[in-house]
């Protein structure tokens, strides 16, 4: 498994262990099985986005925290410079630039998304995920397809969509190329229970 996903493993770990929350808790908490939360948490299985954010909500930390260890400092602003924020990688071929990973306490976490064109995905089922809060997708290049439970739409650049994140949705980019856009996540303003 890829160092990097090692790293942040033993971050959830060791904050799991000091938040003194059982790895069922955790996985009630993210909705997913505890066999698949062991797996993660052991590094031997990848993380996709929403595990992320929800393991930071739980802990009432940053997402930067799990990404690098080191919490945001700015406080008053921060200007992130084209092709510099920080690289996620949380789905096969999706990469995430977060574009606000400076600051603290951040009531909402900016990302740049590529998503890959993956021609088998394209008549298969999209997976959909779930997270508290609201989240804004903006297109700036490409085409979106976006599963809303049981709608489906396409969008394309100059398009966007606002949503409830806490219902599922899912998203491919179709047309034949990649898509680029401009996410944006809301955190929920009730805060899960941290430690």
């Amino acid at each position: 498994m890829e160092a990097r996903v090692v790293e942040i493993a033993e971050r959830i770990r060791a904050l799991r262990e000091i938040c003194e929350f059982t790895m069922e808790e955790m996985a009630e908490a993210l909705d997913v099985s505890p066999e698949e939360y062991r797996m993660c948490e052991e590094g031997k299985k990848d993380f996709n986005f929403t595990f992320l954010y929800k393991c930071a909500d739980k802990f009432g930390v940053d997402i930067v925290e799990l990404l690098t260890g080191e919490d945001p400092h700015l406080s008053f602003y921060c200007i992130v410079r084209k092709d510099e924020g920080l690289d996620m990688r949380r789905r096969k071929g999706f990469t995430y630039k977060h574009l606000g990973y400076r600051l603290k306490h951040k009531l909402a976490e900016p990302f740049l998304v590529t998503a890959p064109y993956i021609p088998e995905e394209q008549e298969a089922p999209i997976a959909l995920s779930t997270h508290a809060g609201q989240e804004f997708d903006y297109i700036l290049s490409g085409k979106l397809k976006v599963q809303m439970e049981e709608h489906t739409e396409v969008l394309k650049a100059g398009d966007a969509i606002f949503y409830d994140s806490g219902r599922g949705h899912g998203m491919i980019a179709t047309g034949g190329e990649p898509c680029q856009f401009l996410a944006i996540v809301i955190k929920d303003q009730e805060e899960e229970e941290s430690c």
